[in-house]
């Protein structure tokens, strides 16, 4: 099922035609392989990006990393070979972990060397992480309506929720994390019962709360905050958003379809452009 519903989405991204002009756009860079996420290494001075390489759920040996440049430079095309289909990426410790189908990637990111693979019973189709201020990392299960943490490379379920709704980008600001949510009721095409939103989840109750204001309006993939500015990506439709409390969601940038897990340095926003296989750098206003 998961492979006929990523052939299904990758096709639609391929025959897609939406004018990607931004009047924020700073650079481009190209020669990606369907780049999932785009995280910035403040440590290296750098960009970190995952690229699945095929269909997203095959553990097919083809994923990989690269780096980017912070002005959009390619640094190292594949600086971690040897995984399957990376999505999300997070640091802590020294460490980067990456997202791969059912296993979290770890890495040495002075090296580059893939240090471990840590193994997480009952996941389905994990998808985006982040780490907390204590250094403790989260990754989303898309397909399970779970998120779980890694702390000291044991996974251990957070949290279990069907308010999650399908919960694909994660990121961890202050005592929560921010979770977009891709929607209930996913069905072969990768459409939706019910769009997706914005939720909260309280790391200390494991509370889930939707964000008001902002629920039910679309597939919501990337996500992250930059002061008390959420941005968040529409896979299906390439639409980035921001999100202000008690406001509602607003377009703020319109790419093709496959806009993915974006990154900041809190000046810039990094999205990933799966089906173009393009990074692309937009300036906040």
């Amino acid at each position: 099922m998961k492979r006929l519903i990523a052939s299904t989405v990758f096709a639609a991204i391929a025959s897609a035609a939406v004018s990607v002009a931004q009047a924020g756009e700073l650079w481009r860079a190209s020669g990606f392989e369907q780049p999932e996420s785009a995280l910035v290494d403040t440590a290296h001075n750098r960009i970190v990006v995952s690229n699945i390489v095929g269909n997203p759920g095959d553990a097919d040996g083809n994923g990989y990393l690269s780096l980017l440049s912070m002005d959009g430079k390619v640094i190292t095309r594949h600086w971690v070979d040897g995984m399957d289909a990376p999505k999300g990426i997070a640091i802590s410790g020294g460490k980067l972990y990456a997202a791969d189908i059912t296993k979290v990637r770890v890495v040495d990111l002075a090296s580059g060397r893939l240090v471990s693979t840590i193994e997480v019973p009952g996941a389905v189709f994990l998808n985006d992480m982040t780490a907390d201020s204590a250094g403790r990392v989260y990754v989303s299960d898309m397909l399970a309506d779970t998120i779980y943490c890694i702390d000291g490379d044991k996974p251990e379920l957070f949290v279990k929720d069907p308010l999650l709704a399908s919960p694909n980008g994660v990121f961890a600001a202050g005592d929560r994390l921010i979770v977009a949510s891709w929607g209930k009721g996913i069905k072969p095409d990768f459409s939706t019962a019910e769009p997706g939103g914005l939720l909260s989840v309280d790391l200390a109750t494991k509370t889930v709360a939707p964000l008001p204001g902002a629920q039910n309006f679309a597939n919501l993939d990337g996500v992250i905050s930059i002061g008390d500015t959420i941005y968040a990506t529409a896979y299906m439709t390439g639409t980035l958003y921001s999100y202000r409390p008690d406001g509602a969601p607003t377009v703020i940038a319109q790419f093709k379809p496959g806009s993915a897990d974006i990154g900041t340095d809190g000046k810039r926003i990094f999205v990933p452009l799966m089906g173009e296989g393009e990074i692309v750098a937009l300036k906040i206003d």
